[in-house]
């Protein structure tokens, strides 16, 4: 009997012992011991990118990786001043975004080239794709340059066009959009640059040594597109910023612009407004137009910016556009993204890829003689030809031919003419060349092996 009981006390342990095991086999702890919800992802790869996503589609979380190679050389031999040839690394990008709950989302971007850190988008958002609205908060672009807003690995060219200088990219902020088939319509409040430890580091010593407030910006942007049906679409977008100085530039309560000529190779930068100091406010006020019909695609824009000074300063004016023009040979067909408001990937005409050709007119003007803040001016042309080999991978070749003034010439460090005795020199006001004539002038071609994955 007793040995009966004990077989049955066992039996019934080791029956107990294993409905637990089976029903702990569902359980998950995460590292700090409470138990989580478990939902199967599936691992898919979707056009190169990989891709975890849950049956019902509320939990989604994908890689986003980007490597650009670029070369560039110089026509340089009729310039003033000499450009180096060169090879690099423009991009090296590893991202990792999600979609949480179906309404929630996150991204994390990180930029690893020319050996050091920089964040690229760091942030959290709630999307109702219902009611097509979408609110987001950290760091990321603000709603300012169609060209700007544009991911790099959809733009059309290698480089961006010079009027993109004015608008203010990635800030830390917060925004809130809503679309349609017909309209865009996005607002938001921005602060400080967080990119790197460069400019946090001039932000926490300003407020550290001053107790300085780090500054805000008020931006919005206005779309409507009277014609948006498949490959066929018109863009026509306003959008405006204010802005006060922020304590993540180099020196507070200035305003700079120092650009390079479309190309990242050759660090010279020609058109450099210098710092312009008591600066109080400014704004800025961008246009864009743009068309696509099936594989011809039209862009342009322009962005003026209007500087505020103390009293007893002068304001300071500066402006940017460009317009461009691009067609795909083998019937791909240009596509666009109602909720950013920007075209986005091309779809290629023929199974082994498609050929895309370019053209591009570029202006810029740092000078106002008014406020005595002579940065340059120039005009750019650029012709391109891209082949879209699949959706991850691309080569570019770019030709670029740069018209500077004789105000270009780099905060005074580059040549920009000969004085009246043959000498090269620096100084706009001693260049001997008659007028239109000032300036470096130069051509250089450049091109891009591209992966997305």
């Amino acid at each position: 009997m007793k040995k009966t009981l004990l077989t049955i006390v066992v039996l019934l342990a080791f029956t107990s012992i294993t409905a637990q095991e089976k029903q702990n086999d569902s359980i998950r702890l995460n590292a700090y011991g409470q138990l989580v919800n478990r939902v199967p992802l599936v691992a898919e790869n979707r056009n190169g990118i990989l891709v975890f996503e849950s049956k019902d589609q509320s939990m989604k979380t994908w890689f986003d990786l980007r490597v650009n190679f670029d070369a560039a050389h110089y026509f340089d031999e009729n310039a003033y001043n000499a450009i180096g040839d060169g090879t690099t690394i423009r991009r090296l990008r590893f991202a990792m975004k999600t979609i949480l709950y179906k309404h929630w989302t996150g991204e994390v971007d990180l930029n690893f080239a020319g050996g050091q850190l920089d964040v690229k988008d760091a942030f959290l958002g709630y999307r109702s794709d219902e009611t097509k609205y979408y609110v987001k908060a950290g760091y990321f672009k603000e709603p300012i340059s169609m060209e700007t807003t544009t991911t790099s690995r959809y733009q059309t060219f290698i480089e961006e066009p010079f009027m993109t200088e004015f608008a203010p990219a990635r800030q830390m902020g917060i925004n809130f959009s809503k679309w349609d088939d017909k309209y865009l319509g996005v607002i938001g409040v921005h602060f400080n640059d967080v990119e790197n430890l460069e400019v946090t580091t001039w932000s926490q010593d300003l407020n550290k040594a001053q107790g300085t407030d780090e500054g805000y910006s008020i931006t919005g942007k206005a779309v409507f597109r009277p014609i948006n049906i498949d490959h066929k679409v018109i863009h026509i977008g306003v959008s405006g910023s204010y802005r006060t100085p922020k304590t993540s530039w180099e020196f507070p309560n200035t305003y700079r612009i120092s650009m390079r000529d479309m190309t990242n190779i050759s660090r010279k930068k020609f058109l450099d407004s210098d710092n312009i100091p008591n600066v109080k406010s400014y704004i800025l006020l961008g246009g864009e137009l743009a068309a696509c019909y099936n594989n011809l695609k039209f862009s342009s824009e322009c962005i003026y910016t209007d500087i505020t000074r103390e009293t007893g300063f002068e304001s300071y004016h500066a402006s940017g556009c460009f317009a461009s023009l691009s067609y795909l040979i083998f019937g791909g067909k240009y596509s666009y993204n109602d909720e950013e408001g920007e075209f986005t990937q091309v779809s290629r005409g023929k199974k082994w890829g498609d050929v895309e050709l370019a053209l591009r007119y570029d202006y810029i003007n740092l000078n106002d003689t008014k406020a005595a803040v002579m940065g340059g001016s120039a005009n750019g042309y650029t012709a391109g030809i891209t082949y879209h080999v699949n959706p991850n991978v691309k080569f570019m070749i770019n030709y670029s031919y740069i018209n500077h003034d004789r105000y270009a010439n780099g905060k005074g460090s580059l040549y920009v003419g000969h004085d009246v005795e043959g000498n090269l020199t620096r100084i706009p006001s001693l260049v001997a060349e008659s007028a239109g004539k000032g300036g470096d002038d130069y051509g250089f071609i450049q091109a891009r092996a591209e992966i997305d994955f």
